[in-house]
């Protein structure tokens, strides 16, 4: 395998290199961050945010001591708030639109206050939310991500019965295994998942995958409504020669790995290292195999610093920690030496007059022992195809929703990664949840108001039998 092992790095650097890589705000300082807002009527902020946050409403509550009242208002707008506070890039989101910006000072830490606010709620043991009457309807969730427990969470809240159905062990999806774990320490992930099932009403059922051990046909027939957070399933493959060697690995399964390693002296990690992408997958696999002790990583994307999908802040924070950041690099093929990684040959690239990327002519290789790709997922439609046809609309490669985020069949909505036209952030995906289950709420109580059956599994395939979800 080249020169990839275990134990570079001795036990204390490894905890070093994985603590908290920004630290919370303590009560002091908490308060001073707080009073820097202005608490803008018509905030700007509030409109960047994707979930609608009263932002300057939960950071005045902090200069007051109402930290319950704080962590309220951020929660029952984002159930999933204090993980955004963690990893939202609020660098091009809230505090991008701070009015202070135009006064050329620094933005109030929105994010970091935010944090303050929901770690304390999580620390005192208070549950915020409670259940409405129980209805007597039951919503099958197809996928224990953000977009899936916002879902699950808002329909409990309001008196319905859910089934979250997860393909993986733990609930979570990328907060659990797709992110940096410097970002998110302390099995904070699993914690928050705790916390939103607290409520009561969630049943989960994990190890069972749509389209493997059960159908959407089978779900409709069994329950009164669907919702489905499935995320994105396939890695996008490099498309060039040597792809298959040893040594070249997803760099989400790498991310997967470390964020479920019990001890993270025992993970295997080059020497070497080249991964190819420009996103925040990209940049937490690169800066998580440098801080695991690989003494070059070198990161590479097709085109400029300003096309990378990682904002500003994480290409930094990636040079920062000891990651070299080329440009202009498209990947022609991987090399190989004695069936191992040897490094990879990229061609020059620049942007053409009709803005398309092109090659130069010119070549480079990059020595490496391994290969990270990151550039980018996309939805396996065979999780929602049934008996070889599609039975939802699909819109460039994903699935189609109207603004409810109700897809092209009857009772079925869905939201997050897998839906056409979103953000691919876990704020997003809590947002397109929230929004669904207010959209199914209504639609069930349209129903029960009128004394007809409003989800009888009338779409299609509707009464199969096959593949029934146990």
């Amino acid at each position: 395998m080249g020169d990839i092992k275990a134990g570079r790095l001795d036990a204390a650097a490894l905890a070093e290199n994985f603590a908290d890589a920004h630290p919370p705000l303590d009560d002091k300082n908490a308060v001073i961050e707080a009073s820097r807002c202005y608490y803008c009527y018509d905030a700007p902020c509030i409109k960047a945010c994707p979930t609608g946050i009263d932002i300057p409403s939960f950071i005045k509550k902090i200069t007051t001591g109402n930290l319950k009242g704080s962590a309220a208002d951020i929660l029952s707008a984002n159930i999933m708030g204090g993980m955004c506070a963690r990893v939202c890039p609020t660098e091009i989101l809230c505090e991008d639109k701070c009015v202070r910006n135009a006064e050329g000072h620094k933005p109030v830490e929105i994010g970091n206050l935010q944090r303050y606010a929901t770690d304390k709620l999580f620390a005192a043991g208070t549950q915020l939310f409670e259940r409405a009457a129980p209805t007597g309807k039951r919503v099958a969730v197809v996928g224990g991500g953000p977009a899936g427990l916002s879902c699950a969470h808002r329909l409990a809240v309001l008196g319905h019965d859910v089934t979250v159905f997860e393909a993986r062990e733990k609930l979570g999806g990328l907060n659990e295994y797709g992110i940096a774990a410097y970002k998110t320490v302390d099995d904070y992930a699993a914690r928050e998942v705790d916390y939103i099932l607290s409520i009561g009403g969630i049943t989960v059922k994990t190890g069972k995958a749509l389209g493997r051990d059960f159908t959407l046909a089978a779900l409709r027939a069994q329950y009164d409504a669907v919702f489905l957070g499935l995320g994105l399933g396939a890695v996008n493959a490099l498309r060039c020669d040597g792809e298959d060697l040893t040594g070249v690995y997803n760099a989400v399964d790498v991310i997967a790995d470390i964020r479920q390693a019990q001890d993270l002296s025992a993970l295997p990690v080059g020497r070497r290292v080249v991964v190819i992408g420009g996103g925040n997958t990209a940049v937490d696999a690169a800066v998580q195999t440098r801080k695991l002790g690989a003494e070059d990583v070198t990161l590479v994307y097709r085109r400029g610093k300003d096309n990378m999908s990682a904002t500003w802040v994480e290409q930094q924070f990636a040079q920062t920690n000891g990651v070299t950041v080329k440009h202009w690099l498209a990947p022609k093929r991987v090399i190989a030496e004695d069936g191992t990684v040897a490094g990879v040959e990229f061609a020059y690239t620049a942007t053409g007059p009709d803005g398309r990327l092109t090659e130069t002519g010119e070549t480079t290789v990059i020595p490496c022992d391994t290969v990270l790709k990151a550039i980018g997922q996309m939805f396996v439609p065979a999780s929602v195809s049934e008996d070889g046809a599609a039975v939802l609309e699909m819109d460039g490669g994903r699935i189609a929703v109207d603004e409810t985020r109700r897809t092209s069949m009857d009772g079925v909505w869905a939201g997050g990664d897998c839906v056409a036209g979103g953000q691919d952030l876990t704020v997003q995906g809590v947002e397109d949840g929230k929004i669904a289950a207010h959209a199914i709420d209504a639609w069930l109580r349209a129903g029960l108001a009128t004394g007809t059956a409003a989800a009888t599994g009338t779409g299609p395939g509707a009464g199969a039998t096959a593949s029934q979800p146990a």
